[in-house]
């Protein structure tokens, strides 16, 4: 892949993070949980049955998702009260 393309998309998925949680998202482990919320949210939309298989699979990584998920609901009501 063109480090070019990576660098711009980088900035891209920085940008949304941001919008999604506040500024704090320069921290890694923040944008990391955001990738990683928008990547499985696509896959559970794309390949339900994939997701579910994995998530039977792995009950304890689907309670860590789950987690990860209500901190960036809970970052991102924060960051829309801070805009109001």
């Amino acid at each position: 892949m063109d480090k070019k393309f990576e660098e711009e998309f980088d900035i891209l998925l920085s940008n949304y993070s941001d919008l999604l949680v506040g500024q704090d998202s320069e921290n890694l482990k923040l944008k990391r949980m955001v990738e990683i919320w928008m990547l499985y949210s696509s896959m559970s939309k794309n390949m339900p049955g994939l997701v579910r298989h994995w998530n039977e699979q792995f009950p304890e990584s689907k309670k860590t998702l789950i987690h990860l998920v209500t901190e960036i609901k809970k970052r991102n009501e924060i960051q829309k009260q801070n805009q109001n």
